[in-house]
């Protein structure tokens, strides 16, 4: 193939080729021609060479070995081949080339040169590749050149100098005085560039923006010639006069006026007069009007200047074009907690965009709502959230339900209307509840006896009518299993009358969950103990408690082992007579406390305001120290165990420790404490009463592969470490099968003896870990507290979390048996780990 004489030449062969071998053969054959041409030192032939050069570069093939010849080209005397050399060196060099040593100096040769055209292609290369060392080498003369009589030097100066204080901060004070006269410059462009440069610069360093606080006045009286002159040809656009450079000195207004009243004070008047006079029928008005937002929102307005900002946003919701509804939406979501009254007069017109096709628009106006709730609208919001979770697709829902709940539990006028939303959460999403909110529903239910009647009736119709959500399905079944001697004595109670219900029917309810192909796991063991539950209950006939002892012998063979085992010591409680009573009678109120929903919940809490996170958190929960504990538990160890040979045979574990007493003990509370004491059993019917997902009426299983030297963490509820504690070093307790546990333990001086514990779990393959169940036991010596985790599925790079105590004798190590399981790319995992990592004597004192 010939090569070719010029650029046109090269162009129409490149597209002659029929192939991209055609190609790739010709630009190399011609990228061979260009060298050996270079080699020559033909000085006619540089000029196409490097306008060939570059073209083959923008194709994409490798064309670095014309950069010294694009300096050649910039050290010729005439301007096209400067302008060629310039445009290559911008092209084929960037800012860590080691070439760019020798641009220097012909930079600084064309920066004085006469053609100001000259001068120009120095600045835009300058501006373009500039280092560091460069900037410094050659920032003496860009401020001579900001003073230049030139308009187009003074603009491309402006451009340079910011580039060299992006790349040298500490020399941006040089700048100063030349941007102070660029801002009083006539010239569009002039003032457009520096007016860019002196917010690059307040933006860096803020004792320059106090210096430049003295230019409000200047810039207002600019920013109001652009409102208030007529058309101008020369900047219009569409009816606008240079609306880029309204953009910008509003931009630099925000900057000039956050936390100064005074400066604020002087841009009052023109803020106000932009939002009125500037037309919003198209998009360049709209713009301005945002940024004029933002400004007035930024800097310390009057109140009434705040408002008429809100309204401008809400202006921008009835908008066709979504992405202006996006942007105040989004707006909406910073502003809300600075002036929440302003935000509520939009409501309506924010809960119409939850109707809206864009789903991004659904989702921040989603945020919104959640955002806008508090005591006098929480009927009406809740009621639109509701009608919205009905059509909400898959991914809402979950962050949807959750915040329903905790705006109920916040806002809830009475405590039938919170009953009501929760149940009708769990109809419409029940498979889209979080552990959470059910625990929640429970604790509320089991502290309102005068409506139990009522939800459980409730919960029995709609269970009847649909068994397919779990999260109601669960409710239910605990409801129905704890109060069942209600609903049979009081009937299916409405609003007016009450339609009697048999025990027969009630368990053949629950029997028709139990074979439902929507029951699983969790489900079938909460059925097992509301029937077992149901069973104990002076309302239940004979006939259906054998009915039941017959459904729990069926389970004793079950291949599910928890359910197995469960069966089997239910099964055993029937031959203990009055003592089965005893221990299935219903459970007394669980401590009513703030959920911690909204640490779970999406993106911002209910009310949007701080000190709302402090109170989700709930306030510190004293514990029985270990050492009141340990004395008043021992006389009661070897009745429990007693008891529990006499319940389970000589079989059964006899050397499980006890929990600590509590002030006030039952025969029941014996029976139910002897089975926290043994160690946490996989399933949610664990010990630790804090797990949201186990109702705290049912009994743990007792668990046997923990030795008894090890004891269960202990029904003591307590609150998690606050977010500001110091952090310790983490400690790696697991890391094999695509998980890694590690352990961060955290102490206070004032509180000697007690470690917090922060277990925190990691995806360690590329596939998601699944089903996580982390147990873990102590010495006896020592006492553990655990909160649930954060969420048993870990996703690759997501980090979940689980709080632990442990309050141990001062001067003792911490040790802890470790118990996990998990499925990772479909193997189910059980591991048991003893863990002794941590320094000793964390406890204080001496180890």
């Amino acid at each position: 193939m010939p090569t070719f004489y010029n650029l046109k030449a090269l162009i129409k062969g490149i597209r002659g080729c029929k192939t991209v071998a055609d190609e790739r053969a010709l630009i190399q054959q011609e990228s061979a021609a260009i060298r050996a041409s270079f080699r020559e030192e033909d000085s006619y032939q540089r000029h196409n060479n490097v306008a060939k050069l570059l073209y083959i570069h923008m194709l994409g093939s490798p064309a670095h070995f014309g950069q010294i010849e694009c300096l050649k080209l910039v050290a010729s005397p005439l301007f096209t081949d400067k302008r060629l050399g310039y445009l290559g060196i911008m092209l084929l060099l960037d800012e860590n080339q080691e070439v760019l040593t020798l641009v220097t100096n012909s930079l600084k040769n064309d920066m004085n040169h006469s053609n100001m055209y000259a001068v120009g292609l120095a600045l835009c290369t300058f501006a373009n590749i500039a280092s560091e060392e460069m900037s410094r080498d050659l920032a003496n003369e860009i401020e001579k050149l900001l003073g230049s009589s030139n308009t187009y030097i003074r603009k491309k100066a402006a451009l340079c100098a910011l580039r060299v204080i992006k790349k040298v901060p500490d020399i941006a004070d040089h700048f100063i005085g030349k941007a102070k006269n660029l801002l009083t410059d006539r010239n569009h462009g002039v003032l457009l560039t520096a007016i860019t440069l002196v917010t690059e610069m307040c933006t860096l360093d803020e004792s320059v923006l106090n210096e430049f606080r003295s230019a409000v006045p200047l810039l207002v009286r600019n920013l109001k010639s652009l409102v208030t002159t007529g058309y101008s040809p020369e900047h219009d656009v569409s009816g606008i006069t240079d609306p880029f450079l309204q953009v910008k000195i509003l931009r630099l207004l925000r900057l000039l006026g956050k936390g100064d009243e005074q400066a604020s004070e002087a841009m009052n008047d023109i803020l106000a007069q932009v939002a009125t006079n500037t037309d919003g029928a198209k998009n360049v008005g709209n713009s301005i009007l945002y940024e004029t937002v933002l400004t007035v929102l930024e800097i310390e307005a009057d109140t009434g200047l705040r408002v008429m900002a809100i309204n401008i946003l809400g202006k921008f919701l009835s908008n066709r074009d979504n992405n202006i509804r996006y942007v105040a939406l989004n707006t909406l979501n910073k502003v809300v907690t600075m002036d929440t009254n302003a935000v509520q007069r939009h409501r309506n017109t924010i809960l119409d965009c939850l109707r809206d096709g864009d789903i991004s628009i659904r989702r921040r106006a989603l945020e919104l709502s959640y955002a806008l709730i508090n005591e006098q609208n929480v009927r009406i919001l809740v009621r639109e959230l509701l009608a919205f979770l009905e059509v909400a697709d898959d991914e809402f829902k979950l962050g949807l339900t959750t915040q329903i709940a905790l705006a109920a539990e916040r806002f809830a006028p009475n405590k039938r209307w919170h009953i009501d939303t929760v149940l009708r959460v769990l109809k419409l999403a029940g498979n889209f509840v979080r552990e959470e909110v059910l625990s929640s529903f429970i604790r509320l239910v089991a502290h309102t006896p005068e409506l139990q009647a009522y939800t459980a009736s409730k919960l029995y119709l709609a269970l009847k009518s649909d068994i397919s959500q779990e999260s109601l399905t669960l409710a239910a079944t605990w409801i129905l299993g704890e109060y069942s001697d209600i609903l049979l004595e009081g009937g299916i109670v409405d609003d007016q009358s009450s339609t009697p219900l048999r025990d027969s029917e009630l368990i053949d309810l629950l029997l028709s969950c139990m074979d439902s192909p929507y029951s699983n796991y969790l489900i079938r063991q909460f059925l097992l103990a509301a029937l077992t539950k149901i069973s104990a209950r002076s309302t239940t006939s004979q006939p259906e408690q054998d009915r039941i002892a017959e459904v729990l012998a069926k389970y004793t063979t079950s291949p599910e082992l928890e359910l197995q085992q469960r069966a089997v010591e239910f099964a055993s409680l029937f031959t203990l007579g009055e003592t089965r009573v005893g221990v299935l009678e219903q459970m007394p109120a669980p401590e009513l406390k703030a959920t911690v929903m909204g640490v779970v919940s999406e993106r911002k809490p209910v009310g949007s305001t701080k000190a709302m996170d402090a109170d989700l958190l709930g306030e510190d929960v004293p514990s029985t120290p270990a050492v009141a504990n340990s004395s008043q538990s021992a006389p009661s160890a070897a009745s429990n165990q007693d008891l529990l040979a006499e319940i389970f045979g000589s079989s059964g574990p006899s050397t499980s420790s006890p929990p600590p007493a509590q002030p006030q003990k039952s025969s029941v509370d014996d029976i139910l404490g002897l089975f926290g004491s043994s160690s946490s059993s996989s399933g949610p019917a664990a010990a630790i009463p804090q797990t949201p997902s186990v109702p705290p009426s049912y009994p743990a299983t007792p668990a046997t592969a923990i030795p008894a030297s090890f004891q269960a963490a202990a029904a003591i509820p307590f609150t998690p470490a606050t977010p500001s504690a110091p952090r310790l070093t983490a400690y790696s307790a697991y890391e094999k099968n695509g998980l890694k546990i590690t352990l961060t333990p955290q102490t206070s001086a004032a509180k000697p003896g007690i470690v917090m514990i922060l277990a925190r779990f990691h995806a360690t393959a590329q596939s998601p870990v699944t089903g996580i169940t982390f147990q873990a036991a102590v010495p006896k010596s020592q006492q553990l507290q655990m909160l649930p985790m954060s969420n048993p599925n870990v996703e690759p790079g997501v980090t979940e979390t689980q709080q632990m105590r442990v309050v141990a004798p001062v001067g003792s190590n911490v040790r802890l048996r470790l118990r996990i399981g998990f499925t990772a790319d479909g193997q189910v995992h059980q591991e048991q780990v003893d863990f002794a990592g941590f320094p000793a004597g964390l406890t204080g004192g001496a180890s």
